[in-house]
């Protein structure tokens, strides 16, 4: 069995549900920890009772120390904070060997366990996966070289000593600026290669593609599943998951899939199967809680029309409309 630990609020809900749906998907073993942002994530995920979710409440979770700069940081930023802190609570507290921790904006096309078994192959003690920027995205000199979006810690003493040194620095500083060489819990990890014992950077290509580096790959699709190509180097890959960031969900029924350039093939075999299980996900929650709308954003008011109107001229192929994913849902295409 393989451990994974996540954090969201109720407005991530059906991004880490979406999330949890796909690690399902992918017929592996696994038990995933999920630290709740909110009483209402806690209270459903318990009220579902998901096989291999195990719900951790902040209560049980935010130590003084977590408790005394969550005033001074924004919502993101104590995320951010947090999640040395959510890796470390389940190494002491639920005694497992190793735990990964995932962003829940990732998507599973395949089992992780294909890259835990490349760490497990290193004989090291942390895993961290790299942004792996296109050259027209070069950004590790802001945000960092390595990416908080899926990491591997050990819970031996390699391991906790990296984890421990990691969850000093992010209370002592973890904000959404960049600042004397720091940039939120993300750039701590640019020189650990360097500085730590037993670090491994994840080197399949297929663990770690997003926005920012999916036009350096062609995607293709064979009997298992999808292939990443390498566009410079020509290596082929499994895709194991995308990352979404930035997916932003406006006004009227269009949801923005970020700034990035995104190839044709990534919004069709990514993008689009993302959009249906999200709206997969906030179908199950309507239904447990009559007053949750994940998809608020699709509910009209003043001014909708001309917003609408904005999005068409701007239109360059990053926007869907809700329309889309309900006709795909009857299986039909827009």
């Amino acid at each position: 069995m393989n451990h994974y630990c996540t954090l969201f609020d109720s407005n991530y809900f059906s991004r880490g549900l979406s999330m949890y749906r796909s690690l399902v998907s992918s017929r592996e073993d696994f038990r995933l920890y999920v630290f709740c942002f909110d009483d209402r994530v806690f209270r459903l995920l318990n009220d579902i009772d998901l096989p291999g979710i195990v719900p951790i409440s902040l209560h049980e979770f935010e130590t003084p120390g977590l408790l005394s700069v969550k005033p001074f940081r924004s919502k993101a930023e104590y995320c951010w904070t947090c999640t040395p802190h959510v890796i470390r609570h389940v190494l002491d507290h639920y005694q497992t060997t190793q735990v990964t921790y995932l962003d829940a904006d990732l998507f599973f096309f395949a089992s992780p366990a294909l890259l835990l078994q490349e760490f497990e192959q290193s004989g090291g003690s942390v895993m961290i996966t790299g942004h792996r920027f296109a050259a027209k995205y070069i950004k590790s000199v802001v945000n960092g070289i390595y990416c908080v979006q899926f990491m591997t810690f050990k819970n031996d003493k390699r391991g906790i000593d990296v984890l421990s040194w990691w969850q000093e620095r992010c209370l002592e500083w973890c904000y959404a600026r960049a600042e004397d060489g720091k940039f939120g819990d993300q750039k701590y990890l640019d020189d650990w290669p360097e500085r730590f014992d037993g670090i491994h950077v994840l080197q399949h290509e297929g663990g770690g593609l997003a926005p920012w580096n999916i036009i350096n790959y062609r995607i293709l699709r064979d009997e298992d599943g999808l292939l990443a190509s390498n566009v410079i180097t020509g290596n082929r890959y499994r895709v194991v998951f995308y990352h979404f960031h930035n997916l932003r969900f406006n006004i009227g029924g269009y949801l923005e899939l970020g700034d990035y350039t995104l190839t044709t093939a990534a919004r069709e075999l990514f993008y689009k199967p993302y959009l249906i299980a999200l709206s997969e996900a906030g179908k199950i929650l309507g239904k447990l809680d009559g007053s949750f709308d994940p998809h608020g954003f699709f509910v009209p008011h003043p001014g909708w029309r001309e917003f609408l109107g904005r999005i068409r001229r701007r239109l360059k192929g990053n926007y869907y409309a809700y329309s889309y994913i309900k006709e795909r849902e009857h299986g039909t295409s827009a």
